[in-house]
């Protein structure tokens, strides 16, 4: 499923606030991202039709957890940026940003819990 930066941007408001209300839905895509009301429908049409999402009495709750969809638009982006290298990726970030020491702690552990046998 191909989830865009803007629908994530809601998909966002939505997962730190389910269930809400389209109303109240809108007024914090206003107050977050200075969206207006017609710009909040039509995102959540395109959710709902991606079934990433259900409104059901006007009442907006995901179908899709946060972290399966940050994995498949991260996929994405590294398949897309460097032809699906996870290693040139991290080389390209890691050239232009330094990692604290638990960061680095946590990417060493986060490896090994995902190294194949």
């Amino acid at each position: 499923m191909n989830i865009s930066d803007s629908e994530q941007r809601l998909l966002e408001i939505i997962w730190d606030n389910e269930p809400v209300k389209s109303g109240k839905l809108v007024s914090l895509a206003f107050e977050k991202l200075g969206w207006k009301k017609s710009t909040v429908y039509t995102v959540i049409k395109k959710l709902t039709d991606k079934q990433a999402i259900k409104n059901e009495n006007a009442v907006i709750t995901s179908l899709r957890p946060r972290g399966e969809v940050i994995g498949e638009r991260s996929e994405s982006l590294v398949n897309k940026v460097c032809g699906g290298s996870l290693p040139m990726f991290l080389t390209a970030f890691l050239s232009r940003e330094k990692l604290t020491k638990e960061e680095a702690e946590e990417l060493k552990k986060l490896i090994d819990e995902h190294t194949e046998e």
